[in-house]
Order: structure tokens, then sequence, then C-alpha cells
């Protein structure tokens, strides 16, 4: 689960990461240009922020559900719904998990973003379509952008750096 480490031919001399693409670094104090880095994406940052926003709201399902339980709301089953709650603070600490580990780059991320996107998909259109407008746009919109954004070049490079390692097959 670790990153991979960038090889030694693309290190500056303090042992850093060198951002230039050569991984010379800049040659005769030449400064690189703010554009020839390879920084996040803005893409990254918003899909990690779209995804913990979803891991927020599951965190807050989950407080109203627990306030229900303790006030002594009717359900049919007490146990079904101790464990429903513990599946909502389970998903919700994996999506957190997912978007820090996503934020710094992880190539599993992606897929975990992705099918986390889905569901909220498959939620989001019934919602939309059964007269809750806003609570349906809510839900579709920052996950139909974060799977626009999850297929862009530029978070496919970020997230699929192999820091030098050999092709994997």
């Amino acid at each position: 689960m670790s990153r991979p480490s960038v090889p030694p031919s693309n290190t500056s001399p303090d042992g850093s990461p060198d951002p230039s693409p050569g991984g010379s670094g800049p040659q005769n104090g030449q400064e690189v240009p703010t554009g020839q880095r390879a920084g996040r994406p803005r893409g990254v940052t918003v899909i990690a922020l779209v995804v913990a926003a979803e891991a927020t709201a599951l965190l807050g399902a989950a407080a109203w559900y627990g306030y229900e339980l303790a006030t002594g709301a009717p359900v049919l089953s007490f146990w079904g719904a101790v464990f429903t709650m513990a599946l909502l603070l389970a998903f919700a600490a994996w999506l957190f998990a997912v978007g820090h580990f996503l934020f710094r780059g992880y190539r599993w991320t992606r897929s975990a973003s992705l099918v986390a996107q889905l569901f909220v998909l498959i939620v989001g259109v019934p919602t939309l379509t059964g007269g809750l407008v806003w609570a349906g746009l809510a839900m579709l919109i920052p996950a139909l952008l974060a799977i626009v954004l999850l297929f862009d070049k530029r978070v496919v490079a970020y997230v699929s750096r192999t820091g030098g390692s050999p092709p994997a097959v």
C-alpha cells in the first residue's frame, strides 16, 4: 500500500523528488516553468473533496439514525437498525480513506471512487424522479462531476505513476 519510490535519477541533490520532466533538474540555474512541474491536478482535489463530502453526509445520516434509535423511534428490528447504522459508519470511514489516498495519488482509489459515485447515481436518480428534486440534484451533480474527472487524462496520469518501476503486465 505504500507509494512507489522515486528512482534515484529523478531526485534533486537534496534527496527530494525532482519536478522537472527529465529528472536532472534545472540546468545552469534556470527556473522550471510552473506549467511543467509535476503537481497534483485540480481534478484530483475536486474528486477528493466530493468523496469527503459524501463521507460526511454518511456520517450525518448515521448520527441522525443513531439519534432516532436512542429516542425510541419505532423500528421493526432493533439489531437490524444497529447493523444499518454500523454500515453507514463503515462506509463513511471507507470513503474518507478513499478521498485521503486519492488526494495522495494512490492508484487503487480511482476504482473505489468510481464505484462510490455509481452507488450515488443509483440512489440519486430515483430521488430526483421521486419528487425530491433538490436532494436528487445534490447527489447527481457532484457524482457526475467526479465521474467525468476520474477519466480526465491528468487525473489518470497522476494516479497511475509508477515511480520508474518496470511496466506491470
